[in-house]
């Protein structure tokens, strides 16, 4: 049997349509493809690498450094004018081969690295707080996104479920059950819910841009969104907590600048040598090529006290320190208390608003089977109908609202 391709054609459409159609999303994915494209997480790997080059480079500046030097002048006496002989030897010609070599001890060295690893522990802490804010970001965005796609749905079968009831109505009111100013009353609402549809339809393809703005991503198109299953995590001790974590980073970064300073006033011996050609040309020049090495040593002895005023400075930044810690720490405390009664409260609100709907939904049913007789008001169940969006918008808004609490709680758990 042949089969028409436009059948063909039909059945591929359905078919892909559908597919499209089941097409969804979850927030893992969303932030997996926010964190793999974040610029700034990518920056922050960057300059880690570039640190662990630095701590390369402190070795190679405590090797031995050679350098090839060659200088050559001639300075001319013409009719006894130029330049004192003496002094400048008529001409000279040098060219050597010099090193020099710094001795420096373990300890020296061992504080040298620690700086460059508590410069990486830094930023890779910064990193984990960049990576919560954006974790952060990227929950909220999506809860947004999909209280709207909710909102969206709950519309469009409230609005479905208007429109059935709209034949009942037209019929009785050309019957002369019910006035055509009383239909009209229901007709107004049906049209405000069919502009609020279209409107929250809006508002889910801009918030659904945003999220993949965010992310990063260039996909335009709007899937159907799973609900995001958060839970309230655990919350750590504070010392254990990323956000506290860079206050001991900074009380050992002090420790270690502390060490830097002692490490200027100890003894530094340097040795250093050189091997080549250097000559005056005055005599025997073909003798002058030789070597040479010596030992250099430098001992700090007064410096005007400068010593005393690095560690006054440390003991500023110390406490400075100190304070900020201990001022974030009742903030911590405080932010999560004030979070868990937030949270309290809004799960509280949204039973309350169960109980509402159920009884406005109820009044709904009961006024459309009054209406098919004749023995209610359309008025009546026009506000038993506003009754119950009203109801339904506040249930929305409180769930996005709990998650979103939810969300800033897991925030301040890491």
């Amino acid at each position: 049997m042949k089969i028409d391709k436009k059948w063909i054609f039909l059945i591929c459409t359905l078919v892909y349509g559908s597919i499209l159609h089941a097409q969804s999303g979850n927030l893992d994915y969303y932030l997996k493809q926010g964190l793999e494209n974040s610029p700034l997480l990518k920056d922050y790997r960057n300059q880690m690498s570039a640190n662990l080059v630095d701590s390369e480079k402190i070795k190679a500046i405590y090797k031995p450094q050679i350098n090839a030097n060659s200088t050559n002048s001639y300075a001319p006496v013409i009719n006894g004018w130029g330049y004192d002989e003496a002094i400048t030897n008529g001409k000279n010609i040098n060219a050597v081969l010099g090193f020099t070599q710094t001795l420096v001890s373990k300890k020296t060295l061992q504080t040298q690295f620690e700086s460059v690893n508590l410069l990486n522990k830094g930023l890779d802490n910064t990193s984990k707080i960049s990576e919560q804010d954006l974790k952060r970001t990227i929950t909220a965005q999506y809860i947004t996104t999909y209280g709207d796609e909710e909102q969206v749905n709950f519309l469009k079968e409230t609005y479905q479920l208007l429109k059935e009831e709209d034949e009942v109505l037209k019929k009785l009111t050309r019957s002369n059950v019910y006035r055509q100013t009383d239909y009209l009353i229901f007709l107004v609402t049906l049209q405000q819910q069919e502009l609020a549809t279209a409107q929250a339809d809006i508002q889910l393809q801009n918030d659904f841009a945003t999220l993949n703005y965010i992310c990063g991503t260039n996909d335009t198109s709007v899937l159907q969104l799973e609900k995001p299953a958060l839970i309230t995590e655990n919350t750590p001790s504070a010392e254990n907590s990323v956000f506290f974590t860079q206050y001991a980073i900074d009380s050992l970064s002090l420790i270690n600048q502390k060490a830097v300073v002692d490490m200027n006033y100890r003894p530094k011996i340097n040795l250093f040598g050189d091997v080549g050609y250097n000559s005056t040309l005055l005599v025997t020049p073909y003798k002058n090529i030789g070597y040479s090495f010596g030992v250099s040593l430098n001992i700090p002895i007064y410096d005007g006290g400068q010593r005393k005023l690095d560690y006054r400075k440390l003991a500023i930044a110390e406490e400075t320190r100190t304070q900020y810690k201990d001022f974030f720490r009742r903030q911590y405390d405080q932010q999560l208390a004030q979070l868990q009664q937030q949270l309290h409260a809004t799960q509280n609100m949204i039973e309350q608003i169960n109980h509402q709907i159920k009884y406005a939904n109820g009044l709904i049913k009961a006024n459309t089977k009054l209406l098919a007789t004749g023995d209610a008001k359309i008025a009546d169940l026009v506000i038993a109908i506003n009754n119950y969006l009203t109801a339904r918008n506040l249930l929305t808004q409180n769930k996005v609202s709990s998650l979103l609490i939810v969300n800033q709680m897991n925030y301040w758990n890491h």
